[in-house]
């Protein structure tokens, strides 16, 4: 574990969940740290290989999200959503999809375009917890292609500045409270600066691995670093990292898909998932991930 005389606070694995499907690593919400900046939520997804035809067991089946926002964002293969508001989107690696579930959404993951021909897939989904006085705006889905998004390029690094700002690049992605995200590839040796701007900064290594205050750590690792500290990630291998972080939006409670300030509220979308308050998609009506018992 670090050693916040080196600035890094926390250091800790992604653990191995069942979706059902297939096995994804859970960054966030972390015992230890439920937080950073306002990501409240981070799963990576593979890298696997899907067999075609890729079943409909490892579809998402559609389910419900309130009181945050949520980013999937893809190194491999593709995947189609569907949401309450009538959107129907295909992701491809390198694009964005970011969905604001506000007041309440439901919507759907599915491998259609993949389902005969199977392939690789590898991604992250993160959860951004909405501002207090944002949780209850009305649900919202933006997609942004590859061409929307801002390229990074500093010496031995490329990538892509998912959303807010950092490493000289700006994203047009809509985001309702100040955050950073990026995408970055390393090349051995080298080095990168994490913004200092924000109170609230992590990095998690998707491959590879990296170095810093004189500790190395490997792939599937998450990096929390302490506030006003000075941060410059190492590669040791070939890496890729994501960096993210931002303003802290206050305590929330999660329960399962939900997220809120107020543990009535969780209360109230547990109420309405199960009285089918919550509108499903309307081209993916059929079935449905059912309210869970037990957590």
């Amino acid at each position: 574990m670090g050693d916040p005389s080196e600035g890094v606070e926390l250091a800790f694995p992604a653990r191995e969940r069942d979706l059902g499907g297939f096995q994804v690593g859970r960054v966030l919400p972390y015992a230890k740290r439920r937080m950073v900046g306002p990501f409240i939520f981070l799963d990576h997804l593979g890298p696997l290989q899907l067999a075609a035809p890729v079943p409909r067991s490892a579809d998402v089946r559609p389910h419900p999200h309130i009181g945050l926002a949520t980013v999937t964002y893809l190194f491999a293969g593709e995947l189609t959503h569907r949401d309450s508001l009538g959107v129907e989107q295909v992701i491809r690696p390198g694009e964005v999809n970011w969905m604001t579930a506000g007041r309440g959404i439901s919507h759907s993951e599915r491998f259609d375009s993949m389902r005969d021909s199977g392939g690789p897939l590898h991604g992250m989904q993160a959860w951004v917890a909405l501002p207090t006085d944002k949780e209850e705006i009305e649900p919202a889905f933006e997609h942004y292609g590859r061409a929307d998004i801002p390229a990074i390029a500093l010496p031995g690094v490329t990538g892509s500045m998912i959303a807010g700002s950092a490493f000289g690049a700006s994203s047009s992605v809509r985001t309702l409270s100040p955050l950073f995200y990026a995408h970055l590839q390393l090349q051995p040796g080298a080095r990168v600066e994490l913004p200092d701007e924000y109170s609230e900064r992590g990095a998690y290594v998707v491959s590879g691995a990296v170095e810093w205050g004189g500790r190395g750590y490997a792939s599937k690792t998450m990096l929390v670093f302490a506030g006003g500290s000075a941060v410059a990630l190492t590669a040791t291998a070939r890496s890729t990292v994501m960096v993210l972080g931002g303003e802290p939006v206050g305590p929330r409670h999660i329960w399962w898909n939900f997220v809120s300030s107020r543990k009535e509220r969780i209360e109230q979308a547990k109420a309405d998932w199960s009285a089918r308050r919550i509108p499903l998609p309307p081209t993916d009506s059929d079935e449905l991930i059912p309210l869970p018992d037990g957590l």
